[in-house]
């Protein structure tokens, strides 16, 4: 079973990377299952709000699936710290 070009194993490989890259950015201190969960719900979150705006996504392959995580990610993240305020 492929996830946006990839697989699951890359996906979560991938999914790990982009978020913590958004830990990084956003300096939240999450662990290393934290940041894999964000990198992957990110992604499929992201993309439910690109194809719900008719926009185009980030094409496909793991360029694509990190790009999409990681901005996902930071999504998460913010609005988490909105909802814990």
């Amino acid at each position: 079973m492929d996830v946006n070009g990839v697989g699951w194993v890359a996906a979560i490989i991938i999914g790990g990377l982009a978020g913590w890259f958004a830990e990084m950015v956003m300096k939240s201190n999450t662990g290393i299952f934290m940041n894999i969960i964000l990198g992957i719900v990110g992604a499929i979150v992201l993309n439910a709000i690109l194809q719900a705006l008719h926009v185009q996504s980030f094409g496909v392959g793991w360029l694509a699936y990190l790009i999409t995580g990681f901005i996902g990610a930071c999504l998460l993240i913010f609005v988490g710290r909105l909802v814990r305020r």
